[in-house]
């Protein structure tokens, strides 16, 4: 397997010098537990009293169904990017007492043409949140798969990116590409990396599992497993925390919402489930 040389750190910014703080869920590539991390990051959060509001950037709309939110009107994210809608407006409440949904819009596929046209076409996003800044303690992004300007901004918009790679070699390179995302945008801000999907039976997971400590510096000491737990979210269309707590994918996502929360140092950091 070929990698850079040395060790190559993902954390670069310190996350604690804002009220509200802003996680963005975020992989090149997609089906690697990107959406199930975010919303059952969110569920926790919401669970540990912070008021919490997940916004569903992926056109997929998965974390909305799986909130049983109802996708926005056709030109709701559009006209949030362009400035020309209240982002106030937008925001439904959820089942869950402090978890607050923005829901995708299904049809948006164009949003990289439309930011392209506008002034500070990177900083839109954060300008978004920064208009309900005061109402939240933690935005959590979930963003669509791929490089695009719209993963530019919601880089830009974060202090954290957490970045799942599933235990494949080839994953290693997509979190290089992250990793190089993070650092041409103007406030760097940290990435941090959990593996997704392991299986410890297999020889070439254990393997990845290893290469990922021993080339990055920041990889979150959790792991999520693999599991048919996760498959039947869009089932129950609940959270696997809020299902199967006891269950080890269950104690996992607990497991890596504690690192998260301590590196954002927001509340639940203190709070080790595992």
């Amino acid at each position: 397997m070929e990698g850079r040389i040395g060790v190559r750190r993902l954390f670069t910014f310190d996350c604690q010098d804002r009220a509200m703080k802003v996680l963005a869920c975020y992989a090149v590539k997609g089906g690697v537990g990107k959406t199930a991390a975010a919303v059952n990051l969110a569920w926790l959060a919401a669970r540990d009293g912070n008021r919490t509001l997940l916004w569903d950037l992926d056109a997929q709309s998965a974390a909305t169904f799986l909130l049983r939110g109802k996708p926005k009107v056709k030109g709701g994210t559009r006209k949030l990017l362009q400035g020309d809608s209240d982002v106030e407006r937008a925001i439904r409440s959820t089942s869950d007492d402090r978890l607050d949904l923005l829901p995708a819009d299904p049809s948006y596929w164009t949003a990289d043409l439309d930011l392209s046209e506008v002034k500070r076409r990177e900083n839109r996003v954060a300008k978004v949140i920064k208009a309900v800044a005061d109402d939240y303690d933690l935005a959590v992004l979930d963003a669509p798969a791929g490089l695009s300007l719209l993963s530019m901004n919601i880089v830009t918009a974060a202090d954290l990116v957490l970045a799942p790679i599933v235990p494949s070699p080839l994953s290693l390179r997509t979190l290089d590409q992250v990793v190089d995302l993070a650092a041409t945008v103007e406030r760097q801000p940290a990435v941090m990396a959990f593996l997704s999907m392991v299986e410890r039976r297999r020889a070439l997971h254990r393997d990845v599992v290893e290469l990922l400590h021993g080339r990055y510096a920041d990889v979150a000491r959790t792991v999520i497993p693999s599991s048919a737990i996760v498959e039947r979210m869009g089932q129950r269309r609940r959270p696997v925390v809020a299902t199967a707590p006891t269950s080890p994918v269950g104690a996992a996502y607990a497991g890596l919402w504690h690192e998260v929360a301590a590196r954002l140092g927001v509340g639940g950091a203190g709070q080790q489930t595992l």
